[in-house]
């Protein structure tokens, strides 16, 4: 009997000299779900108003983010991520500094400081690992503490020369949609609502993505307050699914 062999086919394509030529498909890669940073064990603070029945439905819940994007650690995260970007473009190690300390000075809970921290460190971790950049030593040479998420994304973003306005809607996007993700896993919205929530507050996020393009750490301010309050309650909260 005539043995028939498989024969594989091997497809070769262009690399890309740099991964600037692959336009945005990195963001999908380190803002996908799968991206070993954690995001899924965090609520940010949402837990608690959904404890507490600030977040008790579709309405409440969109109300609720929009104005964590708007107003909130969205808005800082997105400026933070911007100058980090920068200042890695410029080599400008004295500013990757003071960028590095601040963000992690601002954030106004213990909890936050994890799930800032948290990500921040374990995406620098996968991107050391997988997608290494040259910026990375200089965020080393320059800060050898914690590290902030956006401030791990500014800088490796800068590195791999991706376009900092993409990376900005992408980064918001990504905030937006785990916590949508939380609040579905809480119970108060399903996955319709959740993706209603998200179709909505998509001109958010260019809004927010375009002024964060042109904005610098004097920038910096927010006013979503009761979110913050959330931050600090959950840390005693008596029953949590999530670490913030």
């Amino acid at each position: 009997m005539a043995t028939r062999m498989a024969t594989r086919t091997i497809i070769r394509t262009a690399t890309p000299t740099n991964m600037a030529e692959a336009g945005a498909l990195p963001l999908f890669v380190w803002l996908s779900p799968a991206f070993p940073v954690g995001a899924f064990a965090y609520s940010h603070g949402l837990e608690w108003a959904v404890e507490t029945g600030d977040v008790k439905d579709a309405a409440s819940a969109e109300a609720w983010i929009a104005d964590c994007l708007l107003y909130g650690a969205g808005r800082n995260d997105a400026i933070l991520l911007k100058c980090a970007f920068a200042a890695a473009q410029a080599n400008d190690a004295a500013a990757l500094h003071d960028i590095a300390e601040l963000a992690v000075a601002l954030q106004p809970s213990e909890e936050r400081r994890l799930e800032a921290t948290g990500q921040g460190n374990a995406f620098i971790t996968a991107i050391k690992a997988a997608w290494w950049t040259d910026t990375l030593d200089l965020l080393k040479s320059a800060w050898n503490g914690d590290v902030a998420y956006p401030v791990a994304l500014g800088v490796t973003a800068a590195g791999h020369n991706l376009a900092l306005r993409p990376t900005l809607d992408a980064f918001l996007l990504a905030f937006v949609s785990n916590i949508i993700s939380a609040v579905v896993r809480l119970g108060p919205i399903g996955q319709t609502d959740g993706q209603k929530i998200m179709a909505s507050l998509l001109p958010s996020v260019q809004a927010v993505g375009a002024m964060a393009e042109q904005a610098g750490l004097e920038d910096l301010g927010g006013s979503a307050i009761r979110a913050d309050i959330a931050s600090m309650k959950h840390e005693t909260q008596y029953t949590r699914l999530f670490r913030s």
